[in-house]
């Protein structure tokens, strides 16, 4: 199986180690981005969602038209729209881009960002309504005729949506969640279940417990990972950028007046598990950021040549890793530098792997 590589879009420069500027939106570093993953060689890009952020769907249009190749992850969250007009809605995007729209399902495990939006109910009843959400969403992607439907927290007669996409049998479902509750949801509907930088231990159990979960209802699931690789000529000089980056985001926390308090998603509380173990764990997996920020979204990071990371890529693959979602802490320059040889590096070791396999069949 090929490998998958998504980039990352912000709308202003920003990062751990690099104060936000200028206004939100700035539809020219959009551009500038967009393009440096294409040339690159990325095959998708996320445009991530938050309560506050500008809105995923928009940035994801702009970006695809000043692009011909370049594919996007688009982060949604479920309940704040119908799920019809956001089936349509993505549907829409999908024809007058040729195809290149992938929607990434972010439910969201912090009751204080979902208030933000006028989401009050309880975690588990969230993925409940996830779970009705993207039944709707995939029938009036798939559905011939009208249908009608009467949930928990939707109803609907009639539903029928005119635009379908050009990728069948649908737009791909990426979905993140590390709960229970989530694992479930994600078994019933994703294409591609979603998980942050873990550990080989870590990675193998919740795939292991995602496939239990697609097996119930007669599905395969692909999976991803994201990570934040780090890289130098030499190991030595790699681990001393690691070094440079911690003391730049201690740096950084500081002057902002960030609080590190206990996480409230299942996901950020695995990473806290990996970097209790350890700064540097397995081979070159380090946990540094996650360590100090309270493991804030995607934080922890590969740390070493473009080769030796290449050969880390690998050991995931092997776990059943097919798309890894990569960005840096300097996030354009990381972006064009992963293109000269962690990508293609990457999926040189993929093919040669995918091969061996294939002779030992034969």
């Amino acid at each position: 199986m090929s490998v998958e590589f998504i980039g990352y879009i912000a709308t202003q420069p920003g990062s751990e180690i690099h104060p936000r500027s200028g206004p939100a939106v700035q539809p020219e570093y959009v551009e500038k981005v967009a393009r440096a993953h294409e040339e690159a060689g990325f095959d998708r890009a996320l445009v991530a969602y938050h309560s506050n952020s500008p809105d995923s769907a928009f940035v994801a249009s702009y970006a695809a038209s000043v692009t011909t190749t370049l594919k996007f992850l688009v982060a949604h969250r479920p309940g704040f729209i119908s799920p019809t007009v956001a089936a349509r809605q993505f549907a829409t995007l999908d024809v007058f881009t040729g195809g290149r729209i992938a929607v990434h399902i972010i439910t969201g495990g912090d009751d204080q960002e979902l208030r933000a939006d006028g989401s009050f109910i309880g975690k588990d009843e969230r993925y409940a309504r996830t779970d009705e959400y993207l039944g709707v969403v995939r029938q009036e992607w798939t559905a011939d005729k009208p249908f009608d439907h009467h949930g928990d927290y939707y109803q609907f007669e009639g539903a029928h949506s005119l635009v379908k996409s050009p990728q069948q049998p649908h737009i791909p479902l990426y979905f993140g969640g590390a709960s229970r509750a989530a694992l479930e949801v994600a078994g019933k509907h994703a294409d591609v279940y979603a998980l942050w930088g873990e550990t080989y231990e870590q990675v193998r159990d919740i795939v292991k417990q995602v496939r239990a979960e697609a097996a119930k209802h007669g599905r395969t699931v692909r999976f991803s990972l994201s990570l934040r690789p780090i890289l130098a000529e030499t190991e030595e000089k790699a681990w001393a950028r690691a070094d440079n980056i911690l003391e730049r985001a201690k740096a950084l926390a500081q002057a902002s007046g960030f609080e590190c308090r206990e996480p409230p998603n299942e996901g950020s509380r695995r990473l806290l598990e990996a970097a209790a173990q350890g700064a540097r764990l397995d081979k070159r997996l380090w946990t540094g950021i996650a360590g100090l920020l309270g493991a804030k979204g995607n934080s922890t990071a590969l740390v070493g040549t473009a080769e030796q990371v290449a050969e880390a890529l690998l050991d995931y693959y092997d776990l059943g890793i097919t798309t890894f979602l990569i960005r840096g802490f300097d996030p354009l320059q990381d972006a064009i530098d992963y293109g000269k040889k962690l990508i293609p590096l990457t999926r040189e070791l993929v093919a040669r792997r995918e091969q061996e396999k294939n002779e030992k069949v034969a």
